[in-house]
């Protein structure tokens, strides 16, 4: 009964941001934590970031630390990718995915996913 929308990815210049939007539905979306991935051509899918049910505990990967900011609006169901200094590694498909309680950095933790948004960065 859960689905995950996501939007916001586009084309954008190195140095630049974006903002990735995840729209779930239900009336369970604060009970679980949101994770973010990515995949790019060729590549594994690989952990992006991760919020907890409320919001006051966030896990990035080394690779976003310091440029991405996980967050959520359980008034409204979604969830947040704030993406800035963007990077041509960063092009990827990303998904947004409901996950465990734990902290889980890896994919089978996480039981619904989006279809994907592309997000493109050009050098």
């Amino acid at each position: 009964q859960v689905q995950l929308v996501e939007s916001g990815g586009g084309l954008v210049q190195a140095g630049g941001s974006l903002r990735l939007s995840c729209a779930a539905s239900g009336r369970t979306f604060s009970n679980y934590a949101l994770g973010w991935f990515r995949q790019a051509p060729g590549k594994e899918r690989e952990f992006v970031a991760r919020i907890s049910r409320s919001g006051s505990s966030t896990y990035y990967a080394d690779s976003v630390k310091g440029r991405f900011t996980i967050s959520r609006d359980n008034v409204k169901n979604t969830g947040y990718l704030q993406m800035n200094s963007l990077k041509p590694e960063d092009t990827a498909v990303y998904y947004c995915a409901r996950g465990p309680s734990y902290i889980s950095t890896v994919m089978s933790s996480y039981d619904y996913w989006g279809q994907g948004t592309q997000v493109t960065v050009s050098s």
